[in-house]
């Protein structure tokens, strides 16, 4: 789709990005036309996406805007400037793995407020052309298309009904049904006429033109019909005798052609548009999971400001439960960090002062003193939304069936009706009445009114289908990649695995110090752990009273929590700690782990397993192991991917240990683990897969994900995760079961296939019809007949979809 650069003097260093926004676009052939004018231009290569309506353009700094606008409005389409996204600070703190109290990097201290230079922060820029609701595919949103709509169907409805059942007309008739017909055919079709009208103007043609002209011409050529022969419809249809009824059915009216072609295709545009309404939301939805107030500390006095407000420097208190307002480091406090936002894994990180700590991200625990180090457009959060938003600009338009037929089936209709018209000229003697009726009737009959229906139609069951199985399936365009994909990338946490964590063992060490077996030491620990809000406190505490008989645990006195990450307490007169092994060695009375002990950790951490020590008097008494639980659906349904042809790999931002154990369980290769991978590079593990030829899909369910679901020929987002992957993904699954996965993926490829189905009959029986008409063998009634019974074969080859998995 990229238009290829021309040579140029222009050293690459100059080259620069211009986003636009595009109006007009119709069809692929747009897109097309506009990328050929802009790649005409010396040095310049653009990528247009047509859901989206926008254009991301390479070009020299010697182009000017000016000239890249121009280009656009000679393809005979609107276009406006985005403005531009700030780049990411480079060299801030917020790269350095520690940072010192009082320590800025250069600039820091003195940074713009984003107040200072608003033009460039990437929230504003995004937020302003997330899927605005006057830009949509086709020109024309919803909102517009639905009144037209509804005008459309309530006029067509009856126009059909007294045109193709003589039982139901009345004297003079024919008026009726001109006075029904002409609105729809001249205000509810409006957007057609426009759209072949601008497209005629720049010399091209697309569907729209071939449903202008057949609508345009039904409507014509009846009205002249009428006019020259106004007792035509003078007698009701019930009280003609067999002999007036084959008169008239030599009138040429056809008036609901107009109409009925007109709704059709409306509803489809109507369904487009309201599937494409949330195409761009997932930057929105991101940016909105920042936090919108913070504490700033001055002067000692802490007071609440605008999270937008902070600056480089600017210390900032972040008390438990509440998200850290933007990127810094800590100063002062420790605490657990629910870090899962950005980096997907399952378990806080503990920080303490001079660690450093990510904006969206939730302290769990304890109070912290942060300084800020990047603030606005500059932060992780705002990059990962620049991420997203490459990603889904950088995404190839995929050019519909109807449309990429059209291109070629359109001039080709358009030729024929004018070789009919100049053919019966001449061997009709110049009847200019029979060459005028022939001419229309190949225009009627190649009209597609079942291509109106086979994408709406068969979207609409399998839709409602997947609606019913929990599925949600973004637009016709997802179901084309579902088709071709052969690698499915699981995210770990919320996709395979659950995302909480459960004890997994208890092992006691020693020779049973005190007399605690494995029951007996998780109830200690979980006495301990009671009073603390970590999420590894909650699982152990969960754990021992599960295990308990009455479901209580012991009460615990004496209770304190300690930097480092540990708890200490006196439960049932014995001192209890409980912690990581940096904490427990200063709970031992020997002061160290043993040899035994160290081993031990090592090989439940090699497991993949969080270990948590638990000694009683001074003395070790055991390890309490953790893990992210995997999901019972999980193993079934990567087999199930495999038997569908789709090679699957896990990508985690765990460790190897934990990503190993789980691929393990599920039977993923262990060459198709990749562990420890951060959101960028999750994006560029999905782009080295396309660039391999591979056709990707992304299954994910948190905000660190939805760069590469952005990024992947088919996003695919578990309905328990975020708000952004979701909004980021193609398709989403409402439960959190791989299985829904495979439903959707089995479920979009059958769409399509009834899709294809009705366009194949769709267009067989206009390509059939044509020749007919042009030899002036189809009588228009006759053509309606079968344009309505193409349509109800449309409708009950996609009603099919209704009976999937049942």
């Amino acid at each position: 789709m990229n238009t290829a650069a021309q040579d140029t003097s222009e050293p690459l260093e100059s080259a620069r990005r211009v986003d636009l926004d595009i109006t007009g676009m119709t069809c692929a052939s747009c897109v097309g036309r506009v990328e050929r004018k802009l790649g005409k231009i010396d040095g310049v290569t653009a990528t247009v996406n047509l859901p989206l309506e926008s254009a991301a353009v390479m070009a020299p700094s010697s182009i000017t805007d000016e000239e890249i606008l121009a280009a656009v409005d000679r393809a005979g389409y609107t276009a406006s400037l985005r403005r531009p996204a700030a780049s990411p600070a480079q060299g801030d703190a917020s790269t350095s793995p520690r940072r010192g109290p009082g320590h800025l990097a250069p600039g820091e201290g003195d940074s713009e407020r984003p107040g200072d230079h608003v033009h460039h922060a990437d929230h504003t820029d995004h937020t302003d052309h997330a899927a605005p609701d006057d830009q949509m595919n086709h020109g024309p949103t919803g909102d517009v298309i639905r009144p037209r709509l509804i005008v459309a169907a309530i006029l067509t409805l009856p126009l059909f009904l007294i045109s193709m059942f003589p039982v139901l007309q009345f004297p003079h008739w024919g008026w009726v049904a001109l006075i029904l017909a002409t609105p729809v055919t001249f205000w509810s079709a409006w957007p057609f006429h426009t759209a072949a009208f601008k497209a005629a103007r720049h010399g091209s043609s697309t569907m729209d033109t071939l449903i202008s002209l057949g609508v345009l011409a039904a409507w014509a050529f009846s009205t002249v019909e009428l006019l020259l022969d106004p007792a035509m419809t003078a007698h009701a249809g019930a009280a003609l005798g067999a002999g007036d009824m084959a008169s008239m059915a030599d009138h040429q009216i056809y008036f609901e052609t107009a109409g009925v072609v007109t709704t059709f295709l409306l509803l489809g545009r109507w369904l487009e548009a309201r599937a494409k309404k949330q195409a761009g939301h997932a930057l929105k939805a991101l940016l909105d999971l920042g936090a919108k107030t913070a504490t700033v500390l001055r002067d000692g006095v802490e007071s609440t400001v605008l999270a937008a407000d902070l600056v480089p420097g600017d210390e900032f208190v972040v008390r438990p439960g509440e998200k850290v307002a933007t990127d810094g480091f800590v100063i002062s406090g420790h605490s657990a960090v629910d870090t899962s936002l950005i980096t997907g894994e399952s378990v806080p990180e503990e920080i303490g002062p001079e660690d450093t700590v990510t904006g969206a991200t939730v302290n769990t625990s304890g109070r912290l003193l942060v300084r800020a180090t990047r603030t606005g457009s500059d932060t992780t959060l705002a990059q990962m939304g620049r991420l997203v938003s490459d990603a889904q600009t950088g995404k190839a338009p995929i050019a519909r069936l109807a449309d990429r037929i059209s291109a070629v089936f359109v001039p080709i209709v358009l030729v024929i009706a004018v070789l009919t018209f100049v053919a019966w000229m001449v061997f009709s003697g110049g009847d200019l009445h029979a060459a005028f009726r022939a001419a229309v009737a190949v225009l009627v009959i190649a009209c597609p009114c079942a291509l109106g229906l086979a994408t709406p139609v068969g979207l609409l069951a399998g839709t409602g289908r997947a609606s019913q199985l929990g599925i949600l399936i973004r637009g016709p365009e997802v179901l084309e990649d579902t088709r071709t994909v052969d690698t499915i990338v699981l995210d770990k946490t919320g996709t395979v695995t659950a995302g909480d964590l459960a004890v997994t063992s208890v092992t006691p060490l020693g020779e049973q110090i005190n007399g605690h077996d494995a029951g007996r030491l998780l109830a200690l620990a979980g006495a301990v752990e009671s009073h603390s809000e970590h999420p590894i406190a909650t699982a152990i505490v969960d754990a021992a009273r599960a295990g308990s008989a009455t479901g209580r645990i012991p009460e615990v006195i004496g209770f304190s929590s300690a930097a480092g990450g540990g708890v200490r307490g006196t439960v049932e007169e014995h001192t209890v700690a409980a912690g990581r092994s940096s904490y427990i060695v200063t709970q031992l009375d020997s002061g160290a782990l043993t040899a035994a002990e160290q081993q031990q950790l090592a090989e439940a951490e090699d497991a993949g397993a969080t270990a948590i020590w638990v000694a009683v008097d001074g003395r070790i008494a055991g390890i309490i192991s953790l893990q992210d639980t995997i999901k019972e659906s999980s193993a079934p349904a990567i087999a199930e991917f495999t038997r569908l042809g789709l090679r699957p790999i896990l990508l985690t931002g765990d460790n190897a240990a934990v990503a190993a154990q789980v691929a393990a369980a599920v039977r993923i290769s262990p060459e198709d683990v990749f562990a420890g991978v951060r959101p960028e590079e999750k994006v560029a593990k999905v782009t080295e897969l396309q660039q391999a030829g591979h056709v990707v899909a992304m299954v994910g369910d948190g905000v660190n994900d939805a760069p590469a679901l952005a990024q992947a020929d088919l996003g695919i987002a578990m309905g328990s995760g975020t708000d952004v992957a979701r909004e980021a993904a193609d398709i989403t699954v409402m439960g959190s079961s791989l299985g829904q996965v495979v439903q959707a993926v089995q479920l979009s490829r059958k769409t399509l296939g009834i899709i294809k189905s009705n366009l194949f009959w769709a267009f067989a029986y206009n390509t059939l019809g044509i020749p007919v008409a042009a030899l002036g063998l189809l009588n228009p009634m006759v053509a309606g007949a079968a344009m309505a019974a193409s349509s109800v074969l449309v409708v009950a080859n996609s009603l099919r979809l209704t009976r999937f998995g049942r």
